[in-house]
């Protein structure tokens, strides 16, 4: 069996959010060495420090990050997010480099293999992780053909994935691989930093930087599918693992109840988006509620 390890990148907004996903892991999750927690930017790393234990280790970001990227002055800002600067590149956003991090933290962490968990998500199920991606084939997560051409993200984001992979054009509709609670495996993540190496000429965290409209699922996801090597290692998944709301509207208890009952039995978390408006209290109380009935 592989070892596998939890990786959560976060912030400061969603320390309430973190708070339920760690309540939730502990009670319901097995099977995982540890829990890497990627706070960005470092000054707020000690506000996640009551989080740590022996499997809980709080990463400043800047552990995993290169010398030439940090933060801007906090009166530095666009909407009052926080953006990043080097003398390489455009200034990059935070979600930027929430990506790169997971990158970095699957490349570095001693595990096999990681789930990556955002904050705002949380277990509701018993989940052995290390049952489910300790395998010898790793879970690769697919939606079929979802990438239209006309979508304005998606497409981009599949196109620049294919161009930094040094891969043809990519055919539409193309296979999406963004989700919740992603399984990476480590060899092929250090495989696709080095094919955007050899692709570009550059280091991977430089290449993101400046191609800047790039999810790092769907870099995974199509380095995977185009590689005979990567692809024979992965089997592919169509249910997520979360039931996700990605909508703005606000939850009551009864839905979210209601959530939890009509996921389908594969799927062991819940994503409420944070944008929802759904206070925490709420999801916690809905949770007891539901375990209790």
């Amino acid at each position: 069996m592989r070892k596998v390890a939890l990786l959560t990148p976060t912030y400061i907004k969603d320390l309430e959010r973190f708070e339920l996903l760690c309540e939730s892991i502990d009670s319901m999750v097995t099977g995982f060495d540890r829990h890497y927690v990627l706070v960005n930017p470092d000054s707020d790393a000690h506000l996640f420090q009551r989080f740590a234990s022996p499997r809980r280790v709080i990463v400043p970001c800047s552990k995993l990050l290169p010398k030439y990227l940090w933060p801007a002055p906090k009166w530095l800002t666009r909407n009052g997010r926080r953006i990043w600067l080097s003398p390489f590149t455009l200034p990059v956003h935070g979600w930027h480099i929430q990506q790169i991090l997971k990158i970095a933290c699957a490349l570095a962490a001693p595990e096999d293999r990681v789930c990556i968990v955002d904050s705002d998500n949380l277990f509701f199920r018993p989940f052995d992780l290390g049952a489910y991606a300790g395998d010898d084939k790793c879970p690769l997560y697919l939606d079929r053909g979802h990438v239209r051409a006309d979508m304005p993200n998606h497409s981009v984001w599949t196109r620049n994935a294919y161009k930094l992979l040094g891969l043809p054009e990519p055919a539409f509709p193309a296979d999406d691989y963004i989700g919740q609670d992603i399984i990476w495996d480590k060899r092929a993540v250090k495989a696709l930093t080095e094919r955007i190496f050899a692709t570009t000429g550059l280091p991977w965290q430089l290449s993101l930087c400046r191609t800047r409209q790039f999810s790092e699922y769907l870099l995974y996801g199509a380095f995977v599918a185009h590689s005979p090597e990567f692809a024979a290692q992965h089997e592919t998944v169509e249910t997520s693992l979360a039931y996700a709301h990605w909508e703005e509207t606000e939850l009551d208890e009864q839905w979210i109840s209601t959530m939890m009952a009509d996921a389908h039995p594969a799927q062991v978390a819940l994503c409420i988006q944070s944008y929802s408006g759904t206070e925490v209290d709420r999801i916690r109380s809905a949770i007891k509620l539901t375990n209790a009935a």
